[in-house]
């Protein structure tokens, strides 16, 4: 895999599209600036890679536009050394993008053949995350409380198991369905157990978070 000079300058294009767009928070920016995007796409797209769409990677799923990555990722509020859940892997490019930003990311994949591709890629880029292969509604336990929590699927609510797993004053950043097909950017503040404030960010696409049953 080769980062060409040619890639780096459209990573520094996409960057300032999304200013454009309104993010400002430069440790995301730099981030988006730092992670090959087309290290994660299908070769098939390879030449879209640094366009501001989603494509699929397999297994129903897909990669998110780079700035819904940037939208969840300021969202989120954290900084270096922070420890964030994620729920749902899928290509790894949201993993690297915090693990750009200085976080320590636990990441839970729901299909077995990203969680094996997406866990070897990272290996191989050397991003440092902590991978399983499970259920997202039960996210990661054993390493929590977490500063932070995404969500990078469409979920029908939000699942308790997750709440107790934020710490107080963590956030959550989830896209809850609001319509078919249609999410709402919800992030989910903890003020104290069993005490929540919501805050809603607009309308995103994303593919729907897997039903909540054992693992097959």
């Amino acid at each position: 895999m080769e980062d060409s000079y040619r890639t780096k300058g459209l990573r520094k294009r996409l960057v300032e599209e999304l200013m454009e767009m309104g993010i400002n928070n430069e440790t995301v920016l730099n981030a988006v600036g730092d992670v090959p995007r087309h290290f994660f796409l299908d070769t098939a797209f390879l030449k879209f890679a640094y366009t501001n769409k989603a494509f699929p990677i397999g297994a129903g799923q897909t990669i998110s536009h780079p700035y819904t990555v940037a939208v969840q990722s300021t969202l989120l509020e954290v900084e270096r050394g922070d420890k964030v859940l994620e729920v749902g892997t899928g290509s790894g490019y949201q993993t690297a993008i915090l693990c750009a930003m200085g976080i320590k990311v636990y990441s839970v994949e729901r299909q077995r053949s990203l969680f094996l591709k997406t866990k070897k890629l990272l290996s191989k880029l050397k991003y440092d995350a902590y991978l399983t292969y499970g259920d997202g509604y039960k996210g990661i336990s054993g390493y929590g409380p977490y500063k932070g929590i995404i969500v990078t699927c469409g979920a029908p609510e939000v699942p308790k198991s997750l709440l107790n797993q934020l710490e107080i004053n963590g956030k959550m950043v989830i896209p809850i369905d609001k319509e078919e097909g249609v999410q709402e950017m919800t992030r989910i503040t903890k003020i104290a157990d069993n005490q929540y404030k919501e805050e809603r960010f607009g309308k995103f696409r994303f593919v729907p978070m897997l039903p909540n049953r054992a693992m097959g």
